[in-house]
């Protein structure tokens, strides 16, 4: 196949960041995506209702004229978000989940869930009322291994929840290893995942290629090959429980080539374009419409989209860099290239 037409996709996790940042790539997803689900880990974080409505219309009022892109909001889960809070979120029409940050996992999670012991009252209300939750699935443990801390966590905490909520809709997101699949496909109805372009595209050692690579630097990391291969089939499979979620996370250069430096891949320059990758590489591009822009919208019960977006098999380079406010901003493939091409339909 050298072209590929398939429905408007959707984005079921992304950070956008907030001002100028925000201005600056939020052009690359509303080119490519219909809706996409914006993630609440600023600074402050977006805990309440009132901050993820007021966020939604910065977000609205950047889109560029003639844009048709809805953003879909999900609260940030604390350890003290009252049930009351998950009503006003429901009631708001425009926030459909709430996130689950354990405390210190990733980018702005340091206000996150330090016990999941703390969250019941809210994640009972949010069964009641159908809000979905979304998961970044590791633990914090220093003594556990960064590698296998999605693993624990599954142990620990995801079948916990699980089990204990058993109304609870929740989204096991940018899943990273085979054992996470494996959970995935043997739980009970209503458990998803997504799935993310880099963690079926690289494998740990492309953090390591010639050299340290800190644009490939991501949370939770890359994994072995053997679970990127797991993660491939499970996104081409026919699964209804695999679909797209681009994690697509945008850094300034200078907090990424840095002693201490930031996780986050960019990756909604080329977002769809990617995904068509690998899925060639799997023979199965044939599948691509149902993971990128049938299964999410389904399982958060929204309406598939109408329109079409084109794709070519078009070899084009990647800039080394976008602007991005007053700095730069590296993204994923920055100088190299990529293999397909969105193009008018």
């Amino acid at each position: 196949m050298t072209s590929v037409t398939l429905r408007r996709p959707d984005d079921w996790h992304l950070h956008l960041r907030d001002g100028a940042h925000m201005a600056a790539v939020l052009p690359f997803t509303a080119a490519r995506f219909a809706r996409a689900l914006v993630m609440p880990n600023l600074k402050p974080p977006m805990t309440t209702t009132r901050s993820l409505g007021e966020y939604r219309d910065r977000i609205l009022a950047a889109l560029p004229a003639g844009a048709r892109f809805e953003p879909l909001m999900t609260l940030y889960l604390t350890d003290r978000t009252p049930p009351d809070e998950i009503r006003r979120a429901k009631a708001s029409g425009f926030v459909v989940g709430a996130k689950l940050y354990p405390a210190g996992a990733t980018t702005h999670s340091d206000a996150g869930v330090t016990s999941i012991e703390n969250t019941w009252p809210a994640l009972e209300a949010m069964a009641e009322l159908g809000l979905v939750l979304q998961v970044h699935g590791e633990v914090t443990d220093p003594a556990v291994d960064v590698f296998d801390r999605e693993h624990a966590f599954i142990d620990r905490v995801l079948s916990r929840v699980v089990e204990r909520v058993p109304g609870l809709k929740v989204v096991f997101e940018h899943i990273t290893t085979a054992a996470a699949a494996d959970f995935v496909r043997g739980a009970r109805a209503g458990i998803a995942a997504t799935i993310t372009p880099q963690h079926v595209l690289m494998n740990r050692n492309a953090i390591f290629e010639g050299g340290l690579r800190p644009h490939h630097y991501c949370l939770p990391v890359l994994k072995r090959e053997r679970d990127r291969k797991a993660l491939l089939a499970a996104a081409t499979s026919d699964d209804p429980r695999f679909f797209l979620g681009t994690d697509s996370a945008p850094h300034a250069r200078r907090t990424k080539e840095t002693s201490c430096g930031c996780a986050g891949i960019f990756s909604a320059h080329a977002a769809i374009e990617l995904y068509a990758e690998a899925f060639e590489q799997a023979g199965r591009l044939d599948r691509l419409e149902a993971f990128a822009s049938e299964r999410g919208a389904d399982f958060y019960g929204r309406p598939r989209n109408t329109d079409r977006i084109a794709l070519r098999r078009e070899p084009w380079t990647v800039p080394e860099h976008y602007p991005f406010g007053g700095d730069e901003l590296v993204p994923l493939r920055g100088g190299a290239s990529v293999g397909w091409r969105m193009v008018p339909e």
